[in-house]
């Protein structure tokens, strides 16, 4: 009993550490809220400068902006798979731990169901005059 007792307080201490879903979103959204201020102080930034230069700028960075679009894109793509990857590894994990607690306690059941069983047998024996060793009692005796 005490190694169901020490299992279903495992699975109690897992359960406790889900991650809250609103948690992880709020999150999200003040990352989301910041990347979106850089782009509007870069924004800011660019409109303030000469037209002149902004043209020089252009000329002399159209393939780098073209290439960090990419990189953004394809940076974008990973965050949305690794997002949906961690979502389902937590969900997965979560579905083992249920398993896990449904185990425990089936197993523990089962044993409460066999020592019903075995207390019943025991008691009848006796009640017809048999003697009744107890292997816990004859290796404590012995």
């Amino acid at each position: 009993m005490d190694a169901i007792a020490r299992a279903q307080q495992r699975i109690e201490d897992a359960a406790a550490g889900r991650t809250d879903p609103a948690a992880f979103d709020a999150v999200l959204e003040r990352a989301r809220g910041a990347v979106e201020s850089l782009a509007a102080t870069t924004a800011r930034f660019e409109s303030g400068l000469p037209e002149a230069i902004q043209d020089g700028l252009k000329q002399h960075f159209r393939p780098s902006s073209r290439h960090l679009a990419e990189v953004r894109g394809l940076t974008n793509q990973v965050i949305r798979r690794l997002e949906r990857i961690e979502g389902d590894i937590l969900t997965e994990r979560h579905e083992r731990v249920d398993d896990l607690a449904l185990l425990v306690d089936l197993i523990a059941s089962g044993w409460r169901s066999v020592e019903e069983r075995l207390a019943k047998l025991e008691e009848g024996l006796t009640r017809d005059g048999a003697v009744v060793y107890r292997l816990g009692e004859r290796q404590a005796a012995g």
